[in-house]
């Protein structure tokens, strides 16, 4: 398969490497010095104690790279609506886009059935103006869920940590050729590729378990295990998980699992720092608006009061601000 990974750090530099070393033509967009290692040293993937190379075709003009059959997409939310410009010469009549990021999906709320108010206008947390919609169409998109660890260091080089699952799936649900033939290739570079009949669910279920860790972990600069083992935290954690489970009750993405047994899960990890910690210790953008600002608007079209999200989203917007992670207030 031709791919191109837009986007080299962690997921996508895992992506794109054992998607090469199987045998993939794949190539990436990138820059400054990430851009310069992989064209000097290769993409550097550190797995098991072990460090391999790949070659792969690096650029930072998609012009050089031409269509492709797929794009996946591992970008930070706030650099998407910059990145689709410069995407568009990677986009054939066929090229199936796959975006494998974090939290609610610009196109989310699109295949549900036409709700007034609800699903009639685009997320303005995540696509402010449409212009990523209108560059990315749904009928183009495949959802993807990821559920694995890796981090990047430094320029060129991806960690992997634990897990290797990547769900897959159309938005609308059901099966497609599509579907199985990225979760073939998926499949052949080493990844747990799982095809799913509601990729929606799928999303929403994620997004439950790590729209409170991930902000709290920002707020606090606690590992998962304090964050887990204070009282008090540990129950507005709950508080919150509750709101957007009655959110997704309405949309089609209903949650079986109760907060506790989900947090239960996350103690199994151990302590680790969440993706958004990372982000603020490093000084980088933070997700805030599809993880949690996506949800509170969703909330807000639905006419559920949601207090405890609200709270999560206004305080961690205004660490965020103050320290330059977020745009300012308009």
């Amino acid at each position: 398969m031709k791919v191109a990974v837009v986007g080299l750090g962690a997921v996508g530099g895992l992506i794109a490497a054992r998607l090469a070393a199987a045998g993939h033509a794949v190539s990436a967009l990138a820059r400054g010095a990430t851009l310069a290692a992989v064209r000097d040293q290769g993409l550097r993937l550190q797995a098991g104690g072990i460090e391999t190379r790949v070659r792969l075709q690096v650029a930072d003009a998609a012009d050089a790279l031409g269509p492709q059959e797929l794009v996946v997409v591992a970008l930070k939310g706030p650099a998407l609506a910059t990145a689709i410009a410069a995407m568009q010469p990677l986009l054939g009549p066929d090229t199936i886009v796959m975006p494998a990021m974090n939290g609610v999906p610009w196109w989310f709320l699109q295949p549900l059935p036409a709700t007034p108010g609800l699903n009639d206008r685009p997320l303005a947390s995540v696509d402010p103006d449409g212009r990523i919609g209108a560059a990315l169409p749904v009928a183009r998109v495949l959802g993807c869920v990821v559920h694995l660890t890796c981090a990047s260091p430094e320029p060129g080089l991806v960690r992997h940590g634990f897990g290797d699952r990547l769900i897959v799936g159309e938005p609308a649900g059901g099966a497609s050729a599509r579907v199985a033939a990225v979760c073939a290739a998926l499949a052949q570079a080493g990844f747990e590729a799982e095809a799913s009949a509601d990729i929606r669910q799928d999303i929403w279920y994620k997004l439950w378990g790590n729209m409170t860790m991930n902000p709290v972990s920002a707020l606090t600069g606690a590992a998962s295990d304090r964050i887990l083992d204070d009282p008090l935290v540990h129950a507005f954690m709950l508080r919150t998980m509750e709101e957007a489970a009655r959110i997704g009750a309405q949309i089609g993405c209903p949650i079986a699992q109760s907060g506790e047994e989900r947090m239960a899960v996350a103690r199994t990890l151990g302590s680790f720092k969440t993706s958004m910690l990372q982000d603020a210790l490093a000084g980088r953008a933070l997700e805030i608006d599809a993880l949690v600002g996506a949800v509170h608007e969703i909330a807000g079209r639905l006419a559920l009061p949601v207090p405890n999200i609200g709270a999560l989203l206004g305080l961690t917007r205004l660490m965020a601000r103050e320290r330059g992670l977020y745009p300012s207030a308009a």
